[in-house]
């Protein structure tokens, strides 16, 4: 039950938004997890500011997870956040940040697992 969460600097075409989900998609498998349960949101034209100064080109990304993420798994993980935001973006790497968590508790359907 994983969520990545986007929040992107420059404004993107709808073929770059579904370039990113889909690449997201095939990555989550670094984090043991699969597409078929991932949700992904994506705010382009999102106000950034770093050292003080607004970023033209920068990425906020936050990666929650049902149940833990291991250190090894994140770092995988932000490796393919950074290649898919470069290509399909042109967000440079040292412009995007990366949180990770896993919760516990995790509702879906009306219920929690």
């Amino acid at each position: 039950m994983p969520f990545i969460d986007c929040k992107i600097t420059k404004k993107l075409t709808d073929g770059q938004k579904e370039d990113i989900k889909s690449g997201l998609g095939r990555s989550i498998s670094a984090m043991h997890k699969s597409e078929s349960y991932l949700m992904v949101g994506i705010a382009d034209s999102y106000t950034l500011y770093f050292a003080g100064k607004e970023l033209a080109s920068g990425a906020f990304v936050d990666v929650r997870a049902f149940g833990g993420v291991t250190p090894g798994d994140c770092r995988a993980m932000t490796a393919e956040i950074c290649r898919i935001l470069s290509e399909c973006a042109g967000v440079q790497p040292q412009s995007v940040y990366v949180t990770y968590g896993g919760y516990e508790n995790w509702g879906w359907n009306g219920g929690n697992f």
